[in-house]
């Protein structure tokens, strides 16, 4: 449907729309730091042009990505942890968690990384320990 747009866009002369184990196969190609970092700036920069003047409110959650393990390489499912505008309805950042820890300092370090002050932050009872830092590992998939 957007292939004419695309054609445009990027100087190409494609017939046909591509199948989608091209593009799987152009996505896996990319270096997942420099997406996330671009993905990031744009997310900024809508949420910058719509967001309320008082800051607005942000949620933090972890999701485990349904069938991304890998018996194969020995590796668990991937575990992200996703920031949420809930004022504009914009997903500002994803981070992956390390297999082996919990979404408890991929947050810490998500929250240092964007320098939200003035934000208001919702977390899940997960973040709610005394001793955030000291948490426990997140049990290994079975």
């Amino acid at each position: 449907m957007h292939r004419p747009r695309l054609n445009e866009v990027f100087g190409l002369t494609w017939r046909r729309a591509p199948a989608h184990t091209a593009i799987r196969y152009i996505l896996q190609g990319l270096d997942s730091d420099a997406v996330e970092a671009a993905f990031r700036g744009h997310a900024k920069l809508l949420q910058a042009a719509h967001a309320k003047p008082d800051g607005g409110s942000l949620a933090i959650d972890g999701k485990t990505l349904r069938g991304s393990f890998d018996a194969f390489r020995d590796r668990a499912a991937a575990h992200l942890l996703g920031m949420f505008a809930t004022d504009t309805a914009l997903v500002l950042a994803h981070s992956e968690v390390d297999e082996k820890s919990n979404e408890i300092p991929a947050a810490q370090a998500l929250l240092a990384e964007l320098g939200l002050a003035g934000h208001l932050i919702t977390l899940d009872a997960l973040h709610c320990q005394r001793k955030p830092s000291s948490s426990p590992q997140r049990p290994e998939p079975t």
